[in-house]
């Protein structure tokens, strides 16, 4: 699968905005709120623990790899 970078960039730079604090710094994880809305939805599981990472469910793979593609796909077109 091809993927557009510049809109990745875009992507994870904006969601390292939820996470700012301390001035100009960011959290190098995702904001727990959108963590646990994934949990919820049933594609991750619980976020919640020591452990650094989550597991896709089956669905939230499968969800994750169209979202992936549809978003930032080379076929979507250049970021805005």
């Amino acid at each position: 699968m091809d993927l557009y970078g510049d809109k990745i960039n875009a992507a994870v730079l904006a969601l390292l905005r939820l996470t700012l604090h301390d001035g100009q710094r960011a959290w190098k994880g995702f904001d727990w709120n959108s963590m646990d809305r994934l949990h919820r939805k049933g594609w991750i599981t619980d976020p919640v623990g020591k452990a650094k990472s989550v597991a896709f469910t089956d669905e939230g793979l499968q969800r994750a790899e169209e979202l992936l593609e549809q978003l930032f796909g080379k076929e979507s077109g250049p970021a805005p």
